[in-house]
């Protein structure tokens, strides 16, 4: 969904020729989202209960502000002529988030108490491999194609792979059954998707000079 969220924020966000949305990207954004729900609804046996409803909208709130903040971050970034790279972006905003999460904190607390020892390492793990590495390199990766509208949907659109790993590591991690039916479909569209992306974003540099160049005996 943020793909499909980061196409449409266009028109509020920037004032050049980037505002405009490309159907291309917007219809496959489209399509990477269809193949998530269908990857989730296929894992549910078919069907979501309230807490998979609540979780689902929390989830499309998350990826409407994720890169949202990103693009705004980019945005002042290229305005203001400051240069920030992709460490010092996450810190910003982790530290501009934390009223947030200490208000979650209080609030866990109330409710179901202090984690145990097993929920703190996971929770380690998770803000370790998700929170500062892959966090760093997806900055890293929109940093590099801030100016590139389509390429810069394309590094969202690669979120959409961390459902399809999920899967594949509930079945050698967690014993889980390997995706049938309606999952393996989502998890198909989910990667033609992403392949469709790339090769969109491709085709300008495909056809440019350099690459010509390159491909010529003179510039081999």
């Amino acid at each position: 969904f943020s793909v499909v969220a980061g196409s449409l924020k266009k028109k509020f966000i920037y004032r050049d020729a980037r505002r405009r949305i490309p159907p291309a990207a917007l219809g496959i954004g489209a399509a990477i989202f269809g193949g998530v729900l269908l990857l989730q609804l296929g894992h549910a046996d078919g069907a979501l209960d309230r807490a998979g409803w609540i979780a689902l909208a929390c989830l499309l709130a998350a990826a409407f502000m994720f890169p949202l903040g990103n693009r705004l971050l980019l945005l002042h970034l290229e305005r203001s002529g400051e240069p920030l790279d992709a460490i010092q972006r996450v810190f910003g905003m982790t530290l501009a988030s934390q009223p947030l999460w200490l208000l979650v904190l209080a609030y866990a607390a109330c409710v179901a108490g202090p984690p145990t020892v097993a929920q703190v390492w996971l929770g380690a793990g998770v803000a370790l491999s998700a929170g500062v590495i892959a966090t760093i390199l997806f900055f890293q990766a929109t940093g590099m194609v801030r100016d590139r509208p389509l390429a810069l949907g394309a590094v969202e659109a690669m979120q959409g792979a961390e459902v399809v790993f999920a899967v594949l590591l509930g079945v050698l991690l967690l014993g889980e059954p390997w995706p049938t039916g309606r999952t393996a479909l989502g998890a198909l569209v989910v990667v033609a998707g992403i392949v469709a992306f790339a090769w969109i974003v491709a085709r300008p540099a495909a056809g440019s000079r350099e690459v010509a160049a390159l491909r010529t005996d003179k510039g081999a």
